[in-house]
């Protein structure tokens, strides 16, 4: 690295402990120890899609180890599941600006997903999902860690709710169903979306935006119902600032005495039991 990309590096860093350390850098410890998400000798994929989101994610685990070395191990992980040239090109350029080393392997997903009829963005995240713990686990890794952040978990439980008539949303870790003694963590959890842009903004970054076929021609369902569901946001809020922070905290303040009926461990269980 150029003399010039090592203080580009530094400002990057600098900038996430003096102008995001409340709005970002708190948020992201405050997840990890709320949630339990590390633990002292995990070795973590740290997944990176090349959006922005994802690569926040990878510099705060560098800066985490940074100054705590020995409490974890890191791999940062980008699966290519068919990006373009320039896609790709623009995801290791960004790796080395933020001075973050990558380990990228290739996958035919994008492919195998296009020509699959109603549901390719689903398919498309479970496969994806597959590929990424399947390598975690060939190098070792015992968790993955994904870039969901705060705005994310709200869209989910709106659209579980309009779209899915459930109540259920992204939890900030789950163990693996498939993959024994594996775990799936969320260390964005707290950090709002608004928040991000400012740190891309502030630090001149770029990032590439969902990239496959489907996204780009319009017709990918997942992403077309999670637009919907910002704009429905953005209209509840003008009438109630609070209404992010209430949709977030509903999953929280469940009142079990006043559900019809809900599922634990895949069995369901009426009111009427208890009645």
């Amino acid at each position: 690295m150029t003399v010039d990309g090592q203080k580009r590096v530094r400002a990057i860093e600098r900038s996430l402990h003096e102008d995001f350390s409340r709005s970002i850098l708190r948020r992201f410890t405050r997840a990890l120890k709320d949630y339990e998400l590390i633990a002292r000798g995990d070795r973590i994929a740290v997944c990176i899609s090349g959006g922005k989101d994802s690569m926040l994610m990878a510099k705060l685990f560098q800066e985490r180890l940074s100054h705590r070395r020995g409490e974890f191990e890191a791999v940062y992980l980008v699966m290519d599941p068919g990006y373009s040239h320039e896609n790709r090109a623009a995801i290791e350029r960004n790796a080395e600006i933020l001075g973050i080393p990558i380990t990228a392997f290739e996958t035919d997903i994008y492919q195998s997903v296009y020509n699959m009829g109603d549901s390719p963005c689903f398919l498309c995240s479970r496969m994806r999902r597959g590929h990424l713990y399947v390598k975690a686990r060939e190098l070792g890794c015992n968790k993955i860690a994904l870039g969901h952040h705060y705005d994310d978990i709200i869209e989910t439980i709106l659209m579980s709710m309009l779209y899915g008539g459930q109540v259920r949303t992204m939890m900030p870790k789950v163990k693996s169903a498939n993959y024994e003694d594996m775990e799936l963590i969320r260390p964005m959890y707290y950090i709002r979306e608004a928040d991000i842009k400012a740190w891309c903004t502030a630090n001149d970054l770029e990032f590439i935006r969902c990239a496959c076929r489907v996204s780009a021609s319009g017709e990918g369902e997942g992403a077309s119902k999670r637009a919907e569901i910002k704009r429905l946001i953005a209209q509840l809020k003008k009438v109630n600032p609070q209404v992010e922070g209430n949709i977030f905290h509903s999953v929280m303040n469940v009142e079990l005495n006043a559900i019809i009926e809900c599922k634990f461990n895949n069995e369901r269980h009426n009111f009427l039991e208890f009645y």
